[in-house]
């Protein structure tokens, strides 16, 4: 098999080749171009010795030389290198005791994840596959090299990985595979938030996000996401729903773009809906929302989130339930929303709100759907006038107000807060010359 792999990476390989030694492109950014996908990396194995790569390339970098990996840099781009090595026994299910570094291909490969992750290539050889990795693309699997309980117990994140490669590729995972991850799924406690995170976050923004009910069917979530068991475990015995919760937000969140932030609003917008359930007749989770921004809180600070997003996700939460409109629409109910929620992520709430209409029954998503639209067609013209909605966009500045005579400190907010009242009503009182009259008149 013939693949096109770029200049750059060709050039590593046949300098090794030049030099007396065996090198090839390996893993993930063989198993891409074999799919058609674009590799995001290109890493390459080799037989020589970190210290020979650092002696044929001008431009190096020890990034991992523990591990025999040496980065070549190439036009302001870095090129992993890594020598074949076979790892000692592993005790915390994550690093190997020891590194041997070995002149023998396959016994590098022997020691990867996944039979599609083990294969590697160069010009010289073509396609190297010794665990039949294409067959298994083909096949549309996902199975360990060898025995799955080994690579398991050697890094146990890839039992999180193998869910994650299903969900990206829309494979499914091999019997075999599945039942070593139902007796392993617990030794995952022993692995970094940041790499549970990272995983996650792949398998979310995947085009089958579903593929984490699987993770729960497996295991894996009751220990990197227990919340989403509960999710799963809560049913809404209520005409406006037909799945349980965790299923409903599976279906919110393939309806959403697929970005972090939307994402990851879309899994926790109900994640307190089983602290408040209640039931007389039917189900009720009266103040989910407000309970769902700390328990968001919690569990993207446990995944060692960044502070942007989790600021984003908890207003998100926070504000999924609003309904503006529910008891009468008017436009100024509209900008008074906006003005709550904040426009910067009012496009944000309306693309969740209508996400969250996708994942009810028949009923729910007709019930309220109309007053929906009016909201974003509301929203629309509010935007388009540029109306204001806080107290940053109205026509007056607070030195203008100094200047007419306002005494400094809370009295500008004061007025600040009635000028905004009156602007929510009336936006045509939004132009400096009524602005200044009511401040007059405020301050007099």
């Amino acid at each position: 098999m013939k693949m096109n792999i770029p200049k750059d990476v060709d050039f590593i390989i046949k300098k090794l080749e030049e030099n007396g030694y065996e090198a090839f492109a390996v893993g993930g950014c063989v198993r891409d171009t074999i799919l058609g996908r674009e590799p995001k990396d290109w890493d390459i194995t080799t037989s020589a010795l970190p210290q020979k790569v650092k002696e044929i390339f001008r431009r190096t970098l020890d990034t991992g030389l523990q591990h025999g990996t040496v980065t070549v840099m190439l036009k302001h781009i870095g090129y992993e290198v890594t020598t074949y090595r076979i790892d000692g026994e592993y005790k915390d299910s994550r690093h190997p005791e020891s590194v041997e570094f070995t002149t023998n291909l396959i016994e590098d490969l022997k020691r990867r994840d996944f039979t599609i992750n083990a294969m590697a290539y160069n010009s010289k050889y073509g396609v190297v596959d010794a665990f039949d990795g294409i067959g298994d693309l083909q096949r549309k699997v996902i199975k360990c090299v060898n025995d799955p309980e080994e690579r398991f117990t050697e890094d146990a994140l890839r039992m999180l990985r193998a869910v994650r490669f299903s969900a990206q590729l829309g494979f499914e995972i091999e019997e075999k595979t599945e039942k070593a991850i139902k007796k392993l799924a617990p030794t995952l406690e022993k692995i970094s938030a940041e790499r549970i995170c990272a995983e996650l976050e792949k398998l979310i923004l995947s085009d089958n996000p579903d593929k984490l009910i699987e993770a729960y069917n497996l295991g894996i979530t009751k220990v990197v996401l227990p919340e989403f068991d509960a999710m799963m475990e809560c049913k809404q015995d209520t005409p406006y729903h037909m799945y349980n919760v965790g299923e409903h937000t599976i279906k919110v969140m393939e309806n959403v773009e697929k970005t972090r932030v939307m994402r990851f609003a879309a899994l926790l917008h109900d994640v307190a809906k089983p602290d408040v359930h209640t039931f007389d007749t039917r189900s009720h989770f009266k103040g989910h929302a407000i309970a769902g921004v700390e328990k968001a809180n919690k569990i993207m600070r446990r995944l060692k989130m960044d502070n942007k997003t989790i600021g984003l996700v908890k207003r998100l939460v926070a504000c999924h339930d609003d309904r503006p409109v529910e008891h009468g629409r008017s436009e100024e109910k509209v900008r008074r929303s906006v003005h709550k929620i904040g426009k910067d992520i009012y496009p944000l709430y309306l693309q969740l709100v209508n996400a969250d209409f996708a994942g009810k029954s028949e009923y729910g998503r007709e019930k309220g759907y109309d007053d929906y639209l009016y909201v974003v067609e509301t929203f629309n013209k509010i935007v388009d006038e540029e109306q204001c909605t806080c107290s940053a966009e109205l026509n007056i500045t607070g030195k203008e107000m100094i200047a007419m005579g306002v005494k400094p400190g809370p009295k500008i907010g004061d007025i600040f807060d009635r000028l905004l009242d009156m602007v929510l009503e009336n936006p045509q009182l939004n132009e400096n010359e009524k602005l200044r009259e009511l401040v007059l008149k405020f301050n007099a």
